[in-house]
């Protein structure tokens, strides 16, 4: 299925070369318009994806439509301080509040996202077989509450997808895999209060298949295990995604500038050998950004 899917979304493009139809009577080039049919084939085996991705454009519009202006690191004005979702020193692969370090700065909800996975001093991600998750130094590796919340939603039921040397795996069924979505404000109300001056959730995604120990409704606290890293959705390869936005929709909310407390940040080493871009510089010292090392100096566990 994967390689039908393939090929499907390589062959669509030669439906350009029947735009001589249009000009010239041959018959040929319409044969060729037909190339167009596994476009549709690729929509329809892929779907679940191509809705999601529907849903994020329109919620670019409606996002723009609901903030003004867009919460930037300027004019946010938090009411929760974060803690990283994991032990230890982890690389941020994806991340910063500048377009240059943007995850998604056009894809509202993950303006201000990370990525975040686990690095060795040569720049490697893994030891072992690369298509295997469990050669992946953050694969299994536990994930925690980052602040105080309840659970909002949850999935579980994704598997890891496959990895196939930095491109996705196409047979997907939900660009988040598995994840967890924590409201962390108004946590003595069932539902927030619409009178707040803004709510805060975030969303810790790609998470292993039946990992996730907590139930939606639950209440958790800082530092509680919620799940385990994985691969699951529109990964490349096993990391955490993490997310902090001012709503509980995946699609039309606005993310949010991550105020981490109590964390050092220094440069990665050998991290130009894993991403070749070059890494931010002139950053917002109150946040971290793509390129450098994290570590929680103070622990909740």
């Amino acid at each position: 299925m994967r390689t039908l899917l393939r090929w499907s979304s390589r062959l669509k493009w030669l439906g350009l070369l029947g735009l001589p139809m249009f000009f010239s009577k041959q018959p040929v080039w319409k044969w060729m318009w037909l190339f167009w049919l596994f476009g549709i084939l690729e929509i329809i085996l892929s779907f679940p994806v191509f809705l999601q991705s529907l849903r994020q454009l329109a919620g670019i519009v409606i996002c723009q439509a609901q903030n003004r202006p867009m919460p930037d690191k300027d004019n946010f004005l938090p009411r929760i301080t974060y803690s990283l979702p994991f032990e230890g020193a982890w690389a941020i692969v994806n991340g910063g509040v500048s377009r240059e370090a943007s995850h998604s700065w056009e894809v509202n909800s993950q303006r201000y996202a990370c990525d975040f996975l686990i690095l060795d001093d040569s720049g490697k991600s893994c030891q072992g077989n690369p298509s295997s998750c469990d050669s992946y130094y953050c694969y299994g590796r536990t994930v925690f509450a980052p602040a105080d919340g309840v659970v909002e939603e949850i999935r579980s039921d994704c598997k890891d997808s496959r990895i196939f040397g930095g491109k996705t795996d196409p047979l997907i069924r939900d660009i988040r895999g598995n994840y967890v979505l924590l409201r962390h404000t108004d946590l003595n109300h069932t539902e927030p209060s619409p009178a707040a001056r803004s709510q805060e959730y975030s969303l810790l995604a790609h998470l292993m298949p039946g990992s996730i120990p907590v139930k939606s409704g639950q209440r958790v606290r800082r530092g509680e295990p919620i799940g385990r890293c994985g691969n699951s959705g529109n990964s490349t390869e096993p990391h955490l995604h993490f997310q902090v936005q001012n709503g509980k929709s995946f699609y039309h909310s606005a993310g949010l500038p991550i105020h981490f407390e109590h964390v050092t940040v220094s440069p990665q080493p050998g991290y130009e050998s894993y991403d070749p871009r070059p890494v931010p510089v002139h950053q917002d010292e109150r946040f971290p950004h793509r390129g450098q090392k994290i570590k929680q100096e103070k622990t909740y566990l």
